[in-house]
């Protein structure tokens, strides 16, 4: 288990901010004879007993890749420090690579002490290894990597051709793991203190990644890309490969220090690039002044441009929206990737039942950026289409560690609802506790700290249950039962509202009876009538309302609840959708 972070990313799902919905596709978009075995396929599997009995330090991964072949080689060495002893070591790696070598501390290791059944690697040490001593492994392995379909919906390769006619090459394994490419600890808490890349490529292609620049060779006709990151999320590690050309500034924070920013974008395609370059300072001090520093100053805000859709890599997010901007004036996949900077590469889930930290805050992001940008119109339009997107099959956690296809399967997960969902829940914890409390939890969440400043945070892991328990400490009140009704059931509560000779008699109806007592708004007459504030001690509550007089429940919007007009939009677009196909 590494301890880089301080312990205390879709089957994929895309959500359309413009329009506030979240599609999610479940199915696998797989070549044929292009199988994973079902251990390759899946990501989050618990850790071996030797995985979490090692901190993984560094990864210096080599790679040569062949457009024309659509294949590559490997060569990874890996440093791992043990934390309890250890008699072998255990990585996953997709076993459709033929493994040329394997060697520790530099000493080949004969070809019966080592075995890859299934996608897990595992390496008999030649004798055990201490706590506290280190171990160097090294693996050189070939082949064709995992073509995605769909990519990112489908995890693997895209093996494409730019539109000047050059190879354009990416790769996108969140929703199958890092083990796709290059040996690793396929888990969200696996990941290495410091990975270089030297990745080798048929010049004059460029090879954009994560993290720092730290050179190119040329020689023989290939050019080696050479690139230094900390910290990075396990799926984040990426190839990206293409004709492509650099647009460089710099970006001076607001918290004194100076950010490089860097966008790699297809040749020929400037004008365009320039346009969406733009938005970057602004996204920038967006979430500089609303949540904190940007986690990786040290490195770059990267963004390259790819062959498919896009995904949060850290520091290199992949773009290929094809510039398109929605009604509100801003390239809403560039927005919501870069928000994964903080929720999802700075904050890691710790398993992916925890997912919607990721992705909740992720999609609450988009409301509050066109706030921030066009006002409060923009707000709730864009929150209300998240809100007419919520399914509510499954709870969005379910208080167990799952596999990330499980999370998206609609069968057995929440699928989409960790987007839509996730977000209209923060609204709503956001309009009880305030804005104060709400950010500083948030902050404390995301950083380990209520003060960021440059310097003074590292990359961390958290959980559902930490996130409870900072919300708890920064309002001084138990708010568990705000998060069993909207997190850990699946139904939303139901507010019923009867009138009798006195006037309004309000209750909270909610699954399984859970304790509910979240205090409401009404307002007494037409659209400029009196709002008042109901307490719900216990999930009842009243007001006194003259006979006849109009009312309007929760009048701004501040709960997320049961809404039958909602459910009825629903039905009757899910039934129009499927008759348009016949």
């Amino acid at each position: 288990m590494t301890q880089h972070r301080s312990i205390v990313r879709r089957t994929l799902c895309v959500a359309s901010v413009t329009l506030g919905l979240a599609g999610c596709v479940t199915g696998a978009f797989r070549a044929p004879g292009d199988r994973l075995t079902d251990y390759t396929a899946a990501t989050g599997a618990p850790m071996t007993t030797e995985q979490q009995a090692v901190v993984f330090e560094t990864a210096d991964l080599k790679f040569k890749v062949f457009p024309k072949r659509r294949r590559i080689s490997g060569d990874a060495t890996l440093v791992f420090r043990a934390t309890a002893p250890v008699e072998r070591l255990v990585v996953d790696l997709d076993s459709r690579y033929a493994i040329e070598s394997v060697s520790i501390d530099g000493m080949p290791r004969p070809a019966d002490t080592y075995a890859n059944p299934g996608g897990r690697l595992t390496v008999d040490l030649p004798k055990p290894l201490p706590i506290g001593e280190e171990a160097t492994l090294r693996i050189v392995y070939n082949g064709a990597p995992h073509v995605a379909e769909r990519a990112p919906w489908d995890g693997g390769f895209v093996w494409a051709t730019a539109p000047t006619g050059e190879p354009w090459i990416a790769s996108a394994v969140q929703g199958e793991g890092c083990d796709l490419f290059w040996p690793c600890i396929d888990h969200p808490m696996g990941e290495p203190g410091v990975v270089t890349q030297h990745i080798t490529v048929p010049d004059p292609l460029v090879a954009a990644g994560n993290g720092v620049a730290t050179g190119m060779d040329q020689h023989d006709g290939w050019r080696t890309w050479h690139w230094r990151t900390h910290d990075p999320n396990t799926y984040a590690i990426a190839l990206n490969i293409g004709p492509y050309e650099l647009l460089r500034d710099e970006y001076r924070s607001r918290y004194g220090n100076t950010i490089a920013l860097r966008f790699w974008h297809l040749r020929g395609r400037e004008d365009k690039a320039r346009e969406l370059f733009a938005e970057f300072p602004v996204m920038l001090d967006f979430f500089e002044s609303t949540i904190g520093p940007y986690p990786f100053a040290d490195e770059k805000m990267g963004v390259v441009e790819t062959p498919h859709l896009g995904m949060e890599h850290q520091t290199i997010n992949a773009y290929g929206n094809d510039y398109k901007k929605g009604e509100f004036g801003y390239d809403w996949l560039l927005q919501h990737e870069f928000a994964h900077e903080w929720f999802g590469n700075q904050l890691t889930n710790v398993n992916w039942d925890d997912m919607w930290l990721h992705e909740g805050f992720g999609s609450y992001m988009q409301p509050l950026y066109a706030q921030y940008l066009r006002g409060d119109m923009a707000y709730y339009t864009q929150l209300h289409g998240q809100r007419v997107g919520v399914l509510n099959r499954h709870p969005i956690v379910s208080g167990k560690p799952m596999l990330e296809h499980e999370v998206y399967e609609d069968e057995i997960g929440p699928g989409g609802d960790i987007y839509a969902k996730g977000s209209v829940v923060l609204h709503s914890l956001r309009e009880l506790i305030g804005d104060d409390a709400f950010f500083e939890a948030t902050r404390r969440l995301v950083y380990g700290t209520g003060t960021p400043r440059p310097g003074n945070f590292k990359p961390r892991y958290a959980g559902t249950d930490e996130f409870i328990e900072i919300v708890n400490d920064v309002t001084g009140e138990d708010h568990r039962w705000f998060f069993d009704v909207y997190l850990y059931s699946a139904a939303l509560p139901e507010l019923l509202a009867t009138r009798d000779d006195e006037g309004l008699v309000l209750q909270w109806k909610t699954e399984g009876d859970k304790p509910f007592p979240m205090p409401v708004q009404v307002r007494i007459g037409s659209v400029d009538g009196e709002v008042r504030n109901v307490a719900m001690a216990e999930g009842r509550g009243r007001l006194d309302m003259p006979a006849g007089a109009l009312y309007t429940l929760d009048p701004h919007s501040k709960v997320l609840r049961a809404l039958p007009h909602v459910v009825e939009y629903q039905a009757d677009r899910k039934a129009r959708a499927e008759k348009a196909k016949d």
